[in-house]
């Protein structure tokens, strides 16, 4: 058993180590300015997300809205998983591929950020979020595999997590997610 969690430690060490090379830097770093950029002209950040995903976009908009390391003033922020009526009557009413689409629709505004997470990159309900979030002429920061290139496509910025698992991929992005925050902080409120 020792080895095994010592094996999945390495792993999670190598993926997060492979954000050193190829464009994962500049990407969290673009990320973060357009965030920035959103908020300083008074806009918003809609995250959303399935499964760990949706944890992770409710983890992001907690930061946003709380605080991440400094106290100052909440930044508008709403994680689209959270509203489970809204959910449901979708699903429910339409199909659950209109979930994030129709709170989209709703609630994005042009200029605003839409943070889109899928781990493969496939998920119809980002996919069909995106799109329609595209239409209203918002800023897409989209956050996948390696292997999530066609998504990659549909985003103004997308970030592909190295790593061969879900779990890499998703550790990863809470690693990007933590960094975006911080550069956010110190952009908007000088502090570090």
């Amino acid at each position: 058993m020792k080895e095994q969690i010592a094996r999945f430690i390495k792993d999670s060490v190598k993926a997060k180590s492979d954000m050193l090379v190829g464009p994962h830097i500049e990407t969290i770093e673009s990320a973060a300015r357009a965030i920035a950029d959103v908020y300083k002209r008074g806009g918003k950040v809609v995250a959303f997300g399935n499964g760990g995903s949706a944890s992770d976009a409710q983890h992001f908009v907690a930061e946003l809205v709380v605080r991440f390391e400094v106290n100052r003033r909440a930044l508008a922020a709403i994680a689209l998983t959270t509203n489970t009526s809204v959910m449901t009557a979708v699903g429910n009413d339409f199909k659950f591929e209109d979930v994030f689409k129709r709170q989209v629709e709703a609630l994005v505004n042009e200029g605003d950020v839409v943070f889109a997470i899928s781990t493969s990159g496939k998920s119809p309900n980002v996919v069909a979020a995106i799109e329609k979030a595209k239409e209203k002429k918002a800023v897409v920061i989209g956050f996948t595999g390696q292997k999530g290139v066609s998504m990659k496509e549909k985003c103004d910025i997308c970030f592909l997590a190295p790593g061969d698992s879900t779990a890499r991929v998703q550790e990863c992005h809470i690693l990007a997610i933590h960094i975006i925050c911080s550069l956010l902080e110190e952009t908007l409120f000088g502090k570090k």
